[in-house]
């Protein structure tokens, strides 16, 4: 086993048991305090830090990526999820929504700068010349977290009957600090230090087609997080009648769905030329949101509609993920290539910020259709951005 692939084990290890926690967390806080008697917008006021953070540890993280290199950034990150996960672990009287917002903003902080670390330390350890390497890697990378933060869904679910909710945090802070723990040891030294010292003002993306990307980005995942993030969780407790349960095990499924595909994407694509993958596989996803609310609001059956639905817009979804995540990380630079990812990923960040703050406040007024037919149009947009991304050399996946 050579170099490049212990430290992309190493990474991906570290990227895993992060998500395993941030996924459980999710759901324990979208859960407990649902069963407190928040209402659906107040749950998603909890993540409004998490989700505003990741936009500022995305910018300011690639910069220090590029500075201090990335073993250290990425292990900053599993030690403040640590923190995170210990702050709420006190007694019930003291998780107050400021509390609570704060902790989200630390793991914000921590999801982000881990995330950033992993896509960026990629980059580096495949040729550039292997772009078809480069898009497989990054896929299972992607992918196999995706299926993770399901299995995380799951574990948080599971572990909120069986151990509450503080016991529930005690657990997982307990397991990330012995990979911490781990990773100070195992994480190459100096990985992704840029030779030339970046300027602060180098955070903001002078690429034509990091900027479009990004764009193009902030719309898909505002797309999935205004009807995934609070709707679609609060929407099958209290109109179908789902425990807790079932609800984390229906949601972890769909992300775990959704990782696999993430992973066998370059096969579903094949060879990439340019940006047709990227219009065409988004134009067919703006579809299904609108094909969802469409059969609501004709009385077809929910379960079968929404169940069927979802299923669908996480293939087609996956799919655009995965080609977004490649062209990245393919047209990032190499040296200080955290500085283009950073700025890239505060695109995503800002996107899950939109959809989650949209996901509450148009839920509660409007309904679950209306939050799909912003849905439709946000990935619309999406589609639209692609157009003008450059064109690619031809991948072979």
């Amino acid at each position: 086993m050579n170099a490049a692939i212990r430290q992309y084990l190493v990474i991906t290890g570290n990227y895993w048991a992060f998500t395993l926690t941030d996924g459980a967390l999710r759901m324990l806080v979208v859960l407990h305090f649902h069963q407190l008697g928040y209402s659906p917008l107040e749950i998603a006021l909890l993540f409004i830090f998490y989700e505003f953070f990741g936009v500022v540890t995305n910018l300011v993280g690639g910069y220090l990526g590029a500075r201090m290199g990335l073993n250290r950034t990425m292990n900053i990150g599993l030690f403040l999820q640590i923190v995170a996960l210990a702050m709420l672990a006190v007694p019930a009287a003291m998780l107050t929504v400021p509390w609570v917002m704060a902790a989200q903003a630390l793991s914000g902080i921590a999801k982000d700068l881990n995330k950033m670390s992993a896509k960026s330390g990629i980059k580096l350890l495949v040729p550039d010349e292997q772009q078809g390497t480069l898009y497989k890697w990054v896929a299972i990378l992607t992918g196999s977290k995706n299926t993770l933060k399901g299995v995380g869904f799951f574990l948080g679910g599971v572990l909120l009957m069986a151990a509450g909710f503080t016991g529930a945090v005690v657990i997982m802070a307990v397991a990330l600090g012995l990979v911490w723990l781990a990773s100070l040891f195992l994480l190459k030294q100096e990985l992704g230090k840029s030779k030339a010292k970046p300027k602060f003002t180098d955070i903001l993306s002078k690429s034509r087609a990091i900027n479009v990307l990004s764009a193009a980005r902030m719309f898909l995942f505002g797309a999935r997080d205004v009807w995934f993030v609070v709707a679609l969780p609060v929407y099958l407790h209290a109109v179908f009648g789902w425990d807790h349960w079932k609800v984390g095990g229906f949601m972890a499924s769909w992300i775990i769905g959704y990782g696999f595909i993430q992973t066998i994407a370059p096969r579903i694509t094949g060879n990439m030329e340019g940006k047709k993958p990227a219009v065409l596989w988004a134009a067919f996803l703006a579809l299904i949101p609108a094909a969802i609310a469409s059969g609501l609001m004709a009385g077809w059956s929910p379960q079968v509609v929404i169940v069927g639905g979802l299923l669908l817009f996480g293939v087609l979804f996956a799919i655009n993920s995965s080609l977004h995540s490649y062209l990245i990380v393919s047209y990032a630079r190499g040296d200080g290539v955290s500085l283009d990812v950073g700025f890239y990923y505060m695109s995503n960040a800002a996107g899950r910020l939109l959809g989650t703050i949209l996901s509450g406040w148009v839920y509660q007024v409007y309904g679950l259709e209306a939050c799909l037919w912003i849905s439709a149009g946000l990935v619309a947009m999406a589609a639209l951005l692609s157009i003008m991304l450059p064109e690619r050399r031809q991948v072979v996946a």
